[in-house]
């Protein structure tokens, strides 16, 4: 009823309760609508319970927000998920978990987190390696591997389950029909309606057979529809009910029993295949072979390989992380509004709670998730830097993901896009147009030839988001933005997102700049779906004239807005506007004043002179409108080769903020661009607002607030996300100026180079966070090295969230390798012009 879903649903319920929307499971698969799923289990012999899912802490029980305790890796997966591997590390000891709740919960926001390895638990490598494989025969033949390798000193006993079940469907509705399944001579059959049947096949000793139900007796004090339920097998296993599983061999969970008995460094392979049809061909471990090696062929020849092997590792797990964190994601907020006709009723404040406005949302399909543990649904962008990455390996899904968000039953009938699950009408930056350019472009380069359908056709769909944009956030018309969260949740002196007293609102630096980059975008594709049809040339000059407004309203040109450039700091800040008309800078060295310099683009002579229509408006604009032109798009001023540049800063601004960001003690660290500068170390930063004191200083690392709530933190760290787009806006700066225009770089160092070199800089730093140092360390596991052991795990990474403003550690959810695997794509343009090894002369791409 209070939207808590952390306490509404615990993990000790998980054993017993069945899901609604959606199942989970270690190293799981299921079909693309998630009705037939396997997924792994795994008993020591001393665990409390039976070890089915991965455990981690809520919001309300992390010192620094909610956060999965285990030890895991993504090791390969392909577009086609014909090959996909992972590796589990299991306690031999009894898991923690008692231990892992009460010294986070005793710990303060100060203090790091108290994670499973600084637990005894993974001591004297008395663990297994659970290695999980699947490799596809053909579209509904799925080979399925365990290796269990004992890594102790000492013999180890390990009972495996790998099971398969139906997600529960039958308990929510009176209509539907409940599927089945059932011991056969050669496995098990699992029936299902619109499925047909699949045969999982094995030798275990025993077949194990229940429901997918929850016990409501054992939670609720309620009647159970079955004597066999949800919890059987832990049941079973674990406590010793031998009449906890069903004898007949029937249900709709079933489990083989695995029970093995390792020496030291001992090894043991489980086998299993799941198909439709009759008997599987051809051989199981020829299969894993054929695939294994077709997998190697793909990212052997994807287009700028790097020479050097340790950066094709790191790019090839960061491809395996995003592609295992694809998910079935189902919420249809009208149903759950409403709640199911075979259940109670939902609280009646449900009708005017969260998401109770976007009744239209239908989600049912797979999506892109940021991480399958601590962010299980899509964020549109970060599903929008997914899909860039995703594009290297399959834009076919990338273009998908895009054209789902703009669906009837995703996007707002109003023309926005959702924000994410716990508030879709929050405000995301808009960059999906951003997103569906690139995915063309890199479709264009790779297969010759872009896709102008997709383009076009999401091209009208974000036409209608541009307009909401327009409409809803900027309220005063004067082509200065709001947007409130606008994804930098902890960045600012106070929640954005919240209503301001007195009437006071803040015009965002940031919102404002993210919609001259959304004017930009839409202005380019325009430009090229123009190419076909001359009618899109007036809309293109519509956008290029949106964005001179918005220029001129940020820059306060000719007395236009209020203007968010600070001249005396050489910087752009949010301004808080009071219901008296005084506006007052809000004086934050952070992102926010960096994100001019992303709109930016650059129009080549040719694409003009194809464009005549266009070219003589802008020529209009420039004679008749000298106010808006004159200091923003030097357009009489043509850099290399005729080109023309539209940018909201030009020479001196720029300059001014790559002064700052360039500057090791204020944005540079050696791994990225800080979010906030680290000037406010030593000068926190301070405003008075409606009767209380708001400060914000430089924390490189975790959040030492829980103003905003989890362990989101813009103060300090490195993202990925915004550091892209910053190489991507000097690539394309340096492409107007060339190399003459040259920066110094580091600030204060007496190198000057061109932005170009400090683009190419900027990436390498970004790399070098997965990439051993002098010490043979890498920088982004300096929160986490104690989870991974020197000689087993050399060559594994972890992908976090974001990363520590002066180590580089990794910080956050340590799988989110949905934005943070556009490190994928800073190797393959490194590597396109020989920037990781000595392959070949380097060139602009």
């Amino acid at each position: 009823e209070n939207g808590d879903a952390w306490n509404y649903f615990t993990h000790e319920q998980a054993r017993a309760r069945a899901y609604r929307w959606g199942e989970d499971g270690i190293g799981g698969i299921s079909d693309y609508r998630q009705r037939l799923c396997f997924s792994w289990a795994f008993w020591n012999g001393v665990d409390p319970i039976l070890k089915q899912r991965l455990f981690g802490l809520t919001n309300s029980q992390g010192n620094h927000g909610e956060d999965v305790k285990e030890v895991y890796w993504y090791l390969d997966n392909t577009p086609t998920h014909s090959f996909m591997r992972m590796v589990y590390r299991y306690p031999q000891a009894a898991y923690p978990y008692a231990e892992l709740l009460q010294e986070n919960k005793a710990r303060s926001r100060l203090e790091p987190e108290f994670e499973l390895w600084d637990t005894n638990a993974l001591q004297d490598r008395r663990y297994f390696d659970i290695e999980l494989s699947y490799a596809k025969a053909a579209v509904d033949d799925v080979c399925i591997r365990a290796s269990v390798e004992n890594c102790g000193p000492v013999e180890a006993s390990l009972t495996v389950l790998p099971t398969l079940f139906f997600r529960n469907t039958w308990s929510w509705d009176f209509d539907s029909i409940k599927p089945s399944i059932q011991l056969e001579s050669d496995g098990v059959v699992a029936s299902h309606r619109e499925l047909g049947s699949y045969r999982l096949r094995g030798d275990p000793v025993r077949w194990l057979f229940s429901e997918n139900e929850t016990n409501a007796q054992k939670l609720f004090g309620g009647q159970n529809s079955s004597l066999y339920m949800k919890d059987s097998f832990e049941r079973y296993l674990v406590e010793g009910e031998h009449d906890a599983v069903n004898p007949s061999s029937t249900g709709t969970m079933v489990s083989g029993v695995y029970q093995l008995r390792l020496g030291p460094g001992e090894k043991r392979e489980i086998l299993l295949r799941l198909s439709k049809g009759g008997e599987a061909k051809p051989e199981t471990q020829f299969v894993f072979k054929q695939r294994e090696s077709e997998a190697n062929e793909f990212y052997n020849s994807l287009p700028g390989k790097p020479c050097a092997p340790e950066y094709l590792t790191i790019q090839r797990q960061a491809f395996a992380g995003l592609l295992w964190n694809k998910q079935f994601y189902y919420y249809v907020v009208e149903r759950w509004l409403q709640g199911d006709p075979a259940q109670p009723s939902p609280p009646a404040a449900r009708l005017n709670g969260r998401n109770s406005n976007w009744r239209h949302l239908y989600n049912e399909r797979v999506m892109s998730m940021p991480d399958t543990w601590e962010y299980p649904w899509y964020a549109s962008w970060d599903l929008a830097f997914h899909c860039l990455t995703l594009a290297l390996v399959d834009p076919h899904f990338a273009k998908g993901q895009l054209d789902a968000i703009a669906r009837e039953w995703f996007q707002s009938p109003k023309g926005e896009f959702p924000a994410y699950e716990w508030r879709f009408g929050d405000v995301n930056p808009p960059v999906i147009a951003w997103a569906a350019w690139r995915i063309y472009k890199i479709e264009q380069r790779s297969q010759g030839k872009g896709d102008r359908r997709f383009l076009e056709t999401l091209f009208h769909k974000l036409l209608i988001n541009f307009t909401w944009w327009v409409n809803r956030k900027d309220s005063e018309g004067k082509n200065i933005f709001q947007g409130g969260f606008l994804g930098l949740d902890n960045i600012g002196v106070f929640d954005r997102s919240a209503t301001l007293p007195d009437g006071a609102r803040l015009e965002q630096s940031d919102g404002t700049s993210w919609m001259g980059l959304f004017c930009l975008n839409m202005m380019r594709i325009a430009l090229e779906l123009a190419r076909y049809n001359p009618v899109y040339e007036n809309i293109a000059t519509k956008f290029f004239e949106h964005f001179l407004n918005i220029a001129a309203a940020m820059n306060n040109l000719g007395g236009r807005g209020i203007g968010l450039w600070h001249e005396e700091d050489g910087f752009y800040y949010d301004v808080l506007h009071f219901s008296d008309g005084n506006p007052f800078p809000l004086r934050v060295r952070s992102l926010v004043g960096l994100m001019p310099l992303l709109a930016v683009e650059t129009i080549e002579p040719e694409l003009l002179a194809a464009m005549p229509g266009f070219a003589q408006r802008l020529e209009w604009y420039l004679q008749h409108r000298p106010d808006l032109t004159g200091l923003i798009s030097r357009w009489h001023e043509p850099g290399a080769g005729d080109r023309r540049l539209i940018a909201l800063t030009r020479g001196h601004r720029m300059k001014c903020l790559l002064r700052r960001m360039l500057d090791p003690a204020e944005f540079l660290s050696d791994f990225g661009v800080r979010s906030l500068s680290k000037f406010h170390l030593d000068h926190p930063y301070s405003v008075n607002f409606a009767g209380a004191t708001n400060t914000v200083s430089y924390e490189p690392g975790e959040s030492q607030t829980g103003l905003f709530g989890g362990n989101s933190n813009w103060r300090g760290p490195v993202w990925f996300p915004i550091n892209y787009l910053l190489i991507e806006s000097l690539q394309k700066f340096h492409h107007y100026y060339g190399d003459d225009f040259k920066v110094e770089s580091p600030t204060g160092s007496g190198r000057f180079q061109s932005l170009c070199e400090i683009a190419d800089d900027l990436s390498k730093r970004l790399i070098s966070l997965f990439l051993p140092d002098g010490k043979g360390q890498r920088p982004c596991l300096g929160a986490s090295v104690g989870a991974f052991d020197a000689q087993r795990d050399g060559d594994r990474c972890w992908f976090h969230e974001y990363f520590h403003g002066d180590t580089g550690a990794g910080l956050g959810a340590s799988h989110q390798t949905g934005w943070t695997a556009l490190v994928a794509k800073l190797i393959q343009q490194q590597g396109s012009f020989g920037g990781l090894s000595s392959c070949g002369p380097k060139k602009p791409e």
